[in-house]
């Protein structure tokens, strides 16, 4: 879990963001031995397939690490190591942040729903080739995923907060972590939650400055039913 006494460190370049990820996975016990080779073929492969497809705008390659790689990874500082075993990534898109997670806890059962064919296709070779047992590809719409109860649940760019709520509070409990990276609109989108939204659960979401982006924020909390 990370130090909330004292403001994050922005991270603010490619050199940067590489010499935080490797420091922060040796000092968190998040990631393995191969966690960063893992990663660095995970680049790699992107950097080749996104000429081929838009997985992610053709600027962001240049900040790959910042912008993709530890954007995604940041998340696992606000998850408890011990008791995280199955993470829910909606809407993984490329491969962020699911793949990340994956890639760095593969002792994970990491579950990525993504509904677009070339995506799923995408999100499978790069498992195979990472050798990401236990990462899941879910090839369907999120209403059409079987409920099933979470540690964690992530969604990058998925949907607004209501939405997102309404069509994913299935997969919680009270000890589900939500990690919802959600840029400017972050206290926005949190002050607009009402209890009709909620159906009788109340949040403990809050904002957390993001590593990578000065003026964005991350929704962290839980949602408790009424009893808890």
């Amino acid at each position: 879990m990370m130090d909330h006494s004292t403001p994050p460190t922005m991270i603010a370049d490619e050199a940067e963001a590489r010499q935080w990820l490797g420091q922060w996975i040796s000092a968190s016990g998040h990631g393995d031995g191969a966690a960063m080779a893992r990663l660095e073929r995970l680049v790699a492969m992107l950097c080749e397939e996104n000429a081929h497809q838009n997985l992610v705008s053709a600027g962001s390659l240049s900040e790959v690490w910042r912008r993709h790689i530890v954007d995604s990874a940041q998340l696992l500082r606000f998850v408890p190591r011990e008791t995280c075993q199955t993470w829910l990534d909606l809407g993984t898109g490329a491969g962020f942040p699911g793949i990340v997670i994956a890639a760095l806890r593969p002792d994970l059962e990491v579950l990525m729903v993504e509904s677009r064919a070339r995506r799923i296709d995408w999100l499978e070779r790069v498992r195979q080739e990472l050798g990401l047992s236990r990462a899941v590809v879910l090839g369907q719409r999120l209403e059409l995923v079987e409920t099933r109860k979470v540690d964690a649940i992530s969604a990058r760019a998925f949907a607004p907060l209501d939405r997102l709520l309404a069509l994913s509070a299935r997969f919680s409990t009270g000890r589900t972590v939500w990690l919802l990276p959600k840029g400017r609109s972050a206290a926005q989108e949190l002050e607009a939650l009402t209890p009709r939204i909620l159906s009788g659960r109340r949040h403990t979401f809050h904002v957390e400055q993001s590593l990578t982006e000065p003026q964005a924020g991350i929704l962290v909390g839980h949602l408790k039913s009424a009893r808890e």
